[in-house]
């Protein structure tokens, strides 16, 4: 239940403000082209990688046809809405309605099929890779510093480099504990934690500042003296900051639902922010390298949305749980396509309702729903067919159907532009 919910919400939320902002700012071809991009990579690249490492093995029959099922039944449903050229405020809710009985699907199985177990099994053979992974790192370690001077030499400079790359963190580390509670009592901060009360206010206003602007006057102590709003939530948060740091001086003995809940609210905010950059990068760069913003979406933003499914898949496929790496990757590209790009499009139509938001024809969005519908139907066709049994031929099948989308995606992006 939670890897339908809370994990794909963790893993989505670059997906869902890439999504939001792209619609927001008219790039709708990026925004489309990166959610389906991104799903036909992890449909097709990622579960052809599991499968040529870890086949030939056995997937649950139900949870299989399931995912998939309900995985291709929305991209049809979304290429349908695609090709009607408009979308009206009713069918983005849809989507999103559509992921909730999803939701509600699985927790009627996993409660009345007794597969809650499967949840738990599957959290500690993550921990066992963890614990496993580090291990060999250690032992990694010990080899290589009793190899010789050679590899002494390329240890030392790795080690090296992993400094400096901790060194670029510590600012944004920094950053990031100024504004974003800590939710662990053990790793409790005062200064942190009286900062967090100063500044969290302030940021949140900043987001907001499409529905107030944080230069709105507002009359405070002086009736004919106003001052902008950000001022005035500074001067209060600030004050509260400063009491509570001196008020409280221990940590707190357990964790607290409030600061969990901010803790939640202000790392979506700096996902937002940073969804938000991405995409005035990617443009920049278009317009540098004279490339469409449909090269840029169907590569770049979609390879950096599912880099992390590709790696997570295969180390728990390395593991020895190719059928726990085959689930993942169907509900978190469902997730995207559902919640990332329905919620972008219900506030896109929300906006001109009772209106239809025009959606433009382009081939290139034409072709990422045909591959991506492609390798869902035959990834469902073929392994029903070998009795829920996934051979390897099919996984070198499925990274041929994803290099032949990236190559025509390419050619239709660089000459219709």
């Amino acid at each position: 239940m939670a890897a339908v919910t809370l994990l794909a919400l963790g893993n989505g939320s670059p997906d869902i403000f890439s999504s939001v902002v792209a619609l927001r700012n008219g790039q709708y071809r990026t925004g489309f082209g990166a959610i389906l991009s991104a799903g036909a990579f992890v449909s097709a690249f990622v579960v052809g990688f599991v499968a040529i490492y870890a086949a030939p093995f056995t997937v649950d029959a139900g949870c299989f046809v399931r995912d998939v099922g309900f995985y291709l039944v929305a991209a049809l449903f979304l290429f349908y809405v695609y090709l009607s050229g408009e979308i009206f405020v009713w069918q983005a809710v849809g989507f999103v309605m559509f992921y909730v009985f999803f939701v509600g699907i699985v927790f009627w199985m996993d409660l009345g099929m007794n597969r809650g177990e499967k949840k738990v099994d599957k959290e500690m053979s993550i921990r066992g890779l963890d614990c496993e992974i580090g291990g060999e790192v250690k032992d990694l370690e010990e080899i290589k510093i009793n190899e010789g001077f050679g590899f002494a030499q390329v240890y030392n400079k790795f080690l090296t480099c992993i400094q400096v790359s901790k060194a670029w963190e510590l600012p944004i580390t920094f950053l990031l504990k100024l504004t974003i509670p800590e939710t662990d009592p053990s790793e409790w901060n005062r200064f942190y934690s009286s900062a967090n009360i100063a500044l969290c206010p302030l940021l949140l206003l900043y987001a907001c500042n499409s529905f107030m602007p944080i230069d709105h006057p507002i009359a405070f102590l002086l009736p004919n003296i106003h001052f902008p709003l950000w001022f005035v939530v500074l001067l209060a948060s600030t004050s509260l900051a400063l009491l509570h740091f001196i008020v409280e001086t221990e940590p707190p003995k357990t964790e607290q639902l409030p600061v969990v809940v901010i803790a939640f609210i202000m790392s979506v905010f700096w996902i937002s922010i940073v969804a938000g950059e991405l995409l005035n990068c990617l443009a920049a760069l278009g317009i540098i390298l004279e490339l469409p913003p449909a090269i840029l979406g169907l590569t770049v933003l979609a390879w950096g949305n599912s880099v992390g499914d590709l790696v997570a898949d295969v180390a728990v496929a390395k593991a020895g749980h190719p059928t726990m790496a085959m689930a993942g990757c169907f509900a978190g590209p469902m997730f995207n396509m559902l919640i990332g790009l329905g919620s972008a499009l219900v506030m896109q139509t929300a906006n001109v309702h009772p209106e239809a938001y025009q959606l433009h024809f382009h081939i290139g969005i034409v072709t990422a729903f045909v591959f991506l519908l492609l390798s869902l139907m035959g990834s469902l066709l073929v392994i029903t067919w070998s009795r829920f049994r996934v051979p390897r031929f099919w996984g070198f099948c499925l990274v041929g159907l994803y290099v032949v989308f990236t190559a025509v995606s390419l050619i239709i992006a660089k000459f219709s532009g």
